[in-house]
């Protein structure tokens, strides 16, 4: 209720008493009664129930008695938990006087025996002395000839056992710090300002200071005249009381623990990437009434529907015409409007002329199964547009994924056309010498994307600690080869040294040697991947466009499961994807010990998120017999390779392997990261999470913090930084290093 209501913790009292007093009027299963009923024999109301929390006002009535009055001339005692009666009666402020009478006469009983009660006279007297308020001078006078010595000896004790009656009482026993006595005696206590207040403030105090005084001198004489067996039960019954106190502060803790540890993990339950940039801390969402205009016409437009759909059912027709030009009018006014500032000055009076619409439909047309069953309808309906829009999206995202930029295919053809005119002398880089230098930090990037290359080698280089130590191997295609030759010609790296291969060129790549060649070689792959199930609509074709992607059929994504056959005198790499960006020195991965495994990359699992189950078929035997569905997964994308340990344990061969036994696709349905997994199972070697940070090219919600202290960011996902449909807050990270004056990329028209 305190969570619901967003009422602070120390109103926990009135929590306990709105739901005691609740399930007093809620029937139980054995009788089929409330309390309440079974008690006063007639059954509860329920209409001034209000939800807990809610504001209210409060209307005091009139007095109409003499004694009334006078009573609301002392002050009011607000006491939590009970309701005004409906009639006017004045049984409360007659309990409330009996009520303060009991609370005088305890206090001064416990005075009057402090003095022995050597005589009732005495005893008047006595009290006459001290500075006593009206009240207490009234109450004196009807309570002196009503009790004798022996009764108010016994009503001592009962109030020694049991401790004071008043305010500090409560404080002490730790209730509710929202339970509060409110008149003329406890005025200090609501904070007023006034002189008047301050100074009852200091008589307060100066009465629980002589209160203090006299428990004191009580203690002293009960000690003399108890004797040792009602002192031992005293101690016992205070024990109790001190141990169940402690018990329910404990129960309230944890209660409130597990409260907030449920509210944490809800949290941490919402998909992120699902709801995108939306956020209700955003400015236009801080305002409940922001843009109210427009969804009240979209609220008016959806009844106006269904009365339409009504009208034309009971016949009629003037009706559903007149409705159906209200809806057109509405929908014209509305246009493509989502916030209330961009609506035609119109909207206001086709609001209103709606509204009388509306309101005679309803009169002649509403009937709550009949609009409740449209509604219905309206929902299901609506539901299918938007599962029918998710696929078109889907699929739009995949084809702008695998489409190339103009500007991208202008920039390489260009580059690849002037390479070929340069003469065979000019084609060369300096530095060869490094390439199989083992002392030098060597690079593997297969990528057939001329621009995204050089981001990741002009990012690596722009934050290495020495560049001139810096090799790197790049494999593209023969369609690309000459342009990535022709633009690291002309922007050389500095000092670091570079090789561009064609994978073209590598003759014992073949598909003899490679699975995935004869594969793709064979007519049933064939007539998978390039003729079968071809899409006729958007919404049919999102699911089979993705396996089309033309990286899963390119060995360039492939070539990494044969790195010692393409570098055989390396003993370690560090292979890095065209989708990247380096921001630290890279360095420290070559220090880095792999204890005896072939590969460093960093987890990418959560709870229930990239573990095995997600990639792999676990029906399968093969797949449920050698791996764990709760295993995790990791990433490609910067993964250091010890050569070394990988040709002693022929992870090339783990490789074919799998991939022989998956031609049916029966064992994973595409890609290269579901083999890897396998491949490299039991055989990776966890890295820090800040050596690489994905998520960019799909998530949203990535944390800033850690993408500015990662050594590597990913875009993985279908949203390339170098695609129109890239997320911006992210793609400065890779535009950075790109130089948007230079001739090739400013004539292709590649803007930032």
């Amino acid at each position: 209720m305190l969570l619901n209501s967003g009422l602070p913790q120390n109103m926990w009292g009135e929590a306990v008493l709105s739901a005691n007093y609740l399930l007093n009027k809620v029937p139980r299963k054995k009788e089929d009664k409330s309390p309440y009923e079974l008690l006063k024999g007639k059954k509860p109301s329920y209409k001034y129930l209000r939800v807990w929390g809610c504001f209210s006002k409060v209307a005091v009535p009139t007095p109409k008695k003499a004694y009334d009055r006078k009573w609301r001339l002392g002050g009011e005692f607000p006491v939590p938990g009970v309701h005004r009666s409906r009639t006017n009666g004045s049984c409360f402020p007659i309990a409330v006087l009996i009520f303060l009478a009991v609370l005088v006469f305890s206090f001064f009983v416990r005075s009057l025996y402090s003095s022995s009660f050597t005589d009732r006279n005495d005893f008047v007297t006595s009290l006459n002395k001290q500075d006593l308020n009206w009240r207490e001078r009234l109450a004196l006078q009807h309570i002196k000839s009503l009790f004798s010595k022996e009764v108010m000896d016994v009503i001592k004790a009962n109030m020694d056992d049991l401790g004071p009656l008043g305010l500090e009482s409560f404080r002490k026993n730790n209730l509710s710090a929202s339970w509060k006595l409110v008149g003329p005696e406890t005025v200090a206590d609501t904070n007023a300002v006034s002189a008047k207040s301050t100074e009852v403030a200091a008589d307060i105090k100066q009465e629980t200071t002589r209160g203090k005084q006299e428990d004191i001198l009580d203690e002293d004489h009960s000690s003399f005249s108890e004797t040792p067996a009602i002192l031992s039960r005293r101690r016992l019954r205070e024990k109790r009381r001190e141990k169940r106190a402690a018990d329910l502060v404990k129960q309230e803790d944890e209660v409130t623990v597990k409260l907030e540890n449920a509210a944490i993990e809800r949290s941490k339950s919402v998909d992120s990437a699902v709801l995108g940039k939306y956020s209700i801390w955003r400015k236009e969402n801080e305002n409940e009434n922001s843009d109210s205009t427009v969804r009240l016409m979209r609220d008016q437009m959806i009844m106006a529907r269904v009365y339409i759909s009504l009208a034309r059912i009971t016949h009629k027709t003037d009706l559903a015409n007149e409705l159906q030009n209200r809806l057109k009018e509405s929908q014209r006014a509305l246009g493509e409007a989502n916030a209330d500032s961009d609506l035609h000055t119109s909207a206001p009076e086709k609001i209103k002329a709606m509204g009388q619409v509306l309101s005679k439909a309803r009169e002649q047309l509403y009937d709550c199964k009949l609009v409740t069953g449209k509604l219905r309808a309206m929902l299901q309906s609506a539901d299918e547009q938007v599962r029918s829009l998710k696929k078109q999206s889907t699929f739009l995202s995949q084809l702008a994924a695998k489409t190339i930029p103009n500007g991208l295919h202008c920039f390489s053809m260009r580059l690849t056309i002037d390479y070929y005119l340069l003469p065979p002398e000019k084609r060369k880089f300096p530095r060869s010498e490094n390439l199989e230098n083992p002392n030098l930090y060597h690079y593997a990037l297969f990528s057939d994307n001329v621009l995204a290359a050089s981001v990741v080698v002009n990012s690596t280089i722009m934050n290495a600690k020495e560049p001139g130590k810096h090799v790197f191997h790049l494999v593209t295609d023969k369609l690309n080869f000459g342009a990535m030759n022709m633009w690291f010609l002309l922007n050389p790296p500095g000092k670091a040294t570079i090789h561009v291969e064609n994978v073209d060129e590598f003759k014992w790549l073949n598909s003899s040697y490679c699975p995935v060649l004869r594969q793709l070689e064979s007519a049933a792959m064939k007539e998978y991947y390039f003729k079968s199930a071809h899409p006729t609509t958007l919404a049919a074709g999102s699911s089979n466009l993705k396996y089309r992607n033309p990286k899963y059929l390119s060995m360039l994504n492939h070539l990494r499961f044969y790195l010692p056959q393409v570098y055989p005198k390396f003993d370690k790499i560090l292979f890095l994807d065209d989708d990247i960006v380096v921001q630290k020195d890279l360095t420290g991965l070559w220090e880095v010990d792999l204890h005896g495994k072939v590969n460093g990359a960093v987890e990418t699992c959560g709870e229930s998120f990239h573990r095995f189950d997600k990639y792999l078929n676990f029906s399968n035997p093969h797949i449920a017999r050698n791996f764990d569905p709760n295993a995790c997964g990791w990433a490609y994308g910067m993964n250091i390779f010890d050569l070394k340990e990988w040709k002693i344990k022929d992870i090339t061969g783990i490789y074919h392997k799998w991939q022989n036994m998956n031609e049916d696709r029966v064992l994973w349905k595409l890609g290269t990261l579901p083999p890897g997994l396998m491949t490299f199972y039991g055989l990776t070697h966890p890295l820090e999470k800040s050596w690489h940070v994905l998520g960019l090219g799909y998530n949203p919600s990535v944390d800033r913090s850690e993408i500015d202290n990662a050594a590597v960011v990913h875009y993985n996902g279908n949203m390339k930084p170098w695609l129109e449909l890239a997320m911006t807050k992210y793609r400065p990270y890779w535009t950075k290093y790109i130089k948007f004056d230079h001739p090739y990329i400013r004539n292709c028209k590649i803007v930032e």
